[in-house]
């Protein structure tokens, strides 16, 4: 089974995230050893990996999208009300 080629939207988000974040993560971190910046290079990889994955595919669509079911009707208990006292006519 081949697997499918990213979309544009998968490549640009995986791409800036990748720029975006190790840019962020030497800044921060002002790493100077090699080992440092391989390791924050890295983690930006896979950081754009998992943004790149996630981004929704076109003409799929989530579960979280679909219609809610029709609520069902609230039905109220009945409480057991006690006998109501027979009321005989006033004789006229």
């Amino acid at each position: 089974m081949a697997m499918p080629r990213p979309t544009a939207a998968q490549l640009a988000y995986g791409s800036c995230t990748v720029i975006l974040s190790t840019l962020a993560m030497l800044l921060l971190s002002q790493t100077s050893s090699g080992a440092g910046i391989v390791l924050i290079a890295v983690a930006a990889l896979a950081l754009g990996l998992l943004v790149a994955m996630t981004v929704p595919l076109p003409g799929r669509r989530s579960a979280a999208v679909e219609q809610p079911a029709p609520p069902e009707p609230v039905r109220a208990p009945v409480a057991a009300s006690a006998p109501e006292p027979v009321r005989e006519r006033a004789a006229s």
